[in-house]
């Protein structure tokens, strides 16, 4: 039998390196693109998550600061009472000042101080929300890592402020003292300054308008920034041309009438080179002697004749036979006599007469004294009061001070008198008139008499004078007076002089 060798030969084909890398390298790709996708649908979504976020968001975004203070988060409204609340206390009532052991304060409600709280809010509000959503997208990221801090616009009274600095620097302990001068009685006295600190005005000024601004000035102090300064040094040359000046003579013109009223002058009683020697040897103090000029032609030496118009009258009764009281009566009369009122001017009847002293040659008269008749220095002068009083109430002037006596006086009724005492009760009244008045008296023959002259106007009136006694007890006498204003006859104006309450005798 043939036996037949069968060969069973296993067949091996090469490996194909290249179409494996193929195929791996496809499959990446897909996964790539996988996760491709994916990405790009998770950041659409964030993106969409994030702008419609952005879109309807009604408050501050991340990142957003006012003034330091974080706002993040907040509404408009809450914002705004943050930062004011912030605001409000980090301002005290005052700033506290000082200048060595010296201190002092400023109100800051004086100075106006604001913050533009609002507007510092909308710009806050508004980071992230304008411009198309992609901008509006990357502000907001922006803002969240990088953060953004907004100063509100600022204001704060510099005038006020600058005045304030003023005032104090002129209160400082060490302070400059300027030179000066000023006259007392016939004297010109001369003071000379001393060196000090003055605050400089604008550099304090923005130091504190700087801390005001950073609100660094609670429970904090500011020191005032000063410098030397010196005083002014005595011109005399500058200081005789003012004090200086002639006397000028009254005078009056006519067509119109005009009164130009005379004026006293001054000038050194020594020579201005013996002035300029006492100042130089002085230390602090320099007293020069004045003289006054006196005109040759006074306001009262003015004749009649330039007040044409006789604008009241009135006059009194009185005993001649009192030999004293009539020397009184006199003396007063003769001070007032001729006396110029000009326009707005007041007229003192205790500057005019003056004190009544045995010296100026008054007698003794007698005079009510707590209730009683007792003889005094002077006693009967109120007669004169009184008689003014009633001729220039006719003249329709300002009374401006008027006092009735204790007792109703045996020469004027009620309400119609007015008493004087020197130092204490004045009679004063003003002219009220566009022009000058004149003011005559006399005392003689038993009677005192005073007249007002002057230039009438349009705008005079008629006169009348009206008392009355509206009651009586068993210790007082009450009365009144009033003034009636008439024009062509007809009746414009009654007006209540006085309320007055007399003792009984």
């Amino acid at each position: 039998m043939e036996t037949k060798e069968i060969n069973n030969e296993t067949t091996f084909k090469p490996f194909d390196e290249t179409k494996q890398i193929t195929t791996n390298k496809s499959d990446v790709w897909i996964i790539f693109g996988i996760l491709c996708t994916i990405f790009i649908l998770i950041s659409i979504i964030i993106f969409c998550t994030f702008s419609l976020a952005t879109i309807q968001s009604t408050t501050i975004a991340k990142g957003v600061y006012i003034k330091g203070i974080d706002v993040s988060g907040l509404t408009k409204e809450d914002a705004k009472q943050k930062i004011t609340n912030y605001i409000s206390s980090s301002i005290p009532e005052e700033i506290t000042l000082k200048h060595n052991d010296f201190e002092t304060s400023l109100s800051t409600t004086q100075l106006s101080i604001y913050f533009n709280t609002n507007e510092a809010v909308d710009m806050a509000y508004n980071i992230g929300k304008s411009g198309n959503i992609i901008q509006k997208n990357l502000t907001i990221i922006e803002t969240l890592f990088s953060n953004v801090n907004i100063d509100p616009g600022f204001s704060i009274d510099t005038n006020q402020l600058k005045a304030d600095l003023q005032d104090i620097s002129s209160k400082l302990p060490d302070k400059v003292i300027e030179s000066s001068y000023y006259i007392d009685g016939n004297n010109l006295v001369l003071t000379k300054g001393q060196a000090g600190q003055v605050i400089k005005v604008d550099e304090t000024a923005n130091t504190i308008i700087t801390q005001v601004n950073n609100l660094n000035i609670q429970n904090n102090y500011i020191e005032l920034i000063t410098e030397d300064a010196y005083p002014n040094e005595l011109n005399l040359d500058s200081i005789y041309n003012e004090i200086h000046k002639d006397s000028v003579d009254a005078y009056y013109t006519q067509n119109p009438f005009v009164i130009h009223p005379s004026e006293n002058g001054v000038d050194f009683a020594i020579s201005l080179d013996e002035a300029k020697n006492s100042l130089n040897e002085s230390q602090d103090e320099c007293v020069i002697p004045l003289k006054i000029l006196y005109p040759r032609v006074t306001t009262n030496m003015i004749g009649t004749e330039a007040f044409p118009d006789l604008l009241s009258e009135f006059s009194t009764k009185y005993a001649a036979s009192n030999k004293n009281r009539t020397t009184n009566l006199m003396l007063a009369a003769n001070k007032i006599n001729g006396t110029v009122l000009m326009p707005g001017e007041t007229f003192s009847y205790n500057k005019v007469v003056g004190a009544r002293t045995i010296q100026a040659g008054y007698k003794e008269a007698p005079i009510y004294v707590s209730g009683r008749v007792e003889d005094g220095i002077g006693g009967g002068i109120c007669q004169i009061t009184t008689t003014l009083y009633n001729a220039v109430v006719y003249a329709n002037l300002d009374i401006v001070e008027r006092s009735n006596h204790q007792f109703v006086p045996s020469y004027a009724g009620a309400s119609r008198d007015a008493t004087v005492v020197y130092g204490a009760i004045d009679f004063k009244f003003k002219n009220n008139r566009d022009y000058p008045i004149k003011i005559t008296c006399s005392v003689a023959n038993g009677v005192a008499n005073f007249k007002i002259f002057g230039l009438r106007s349009d705008n005079d009136y008629e006169v009348q004078i009206t008392s009355r006694i509206t009651g009586k007890t068993a210790t007082a006498i009450y009365s009144e007076a009033y003034k009636t204003l008439k024009k062509n006859g007809n009746v414009v104006s009654t007006s209540l002089l006085s309320k007055d309450t007399y003792k009984r005798h």
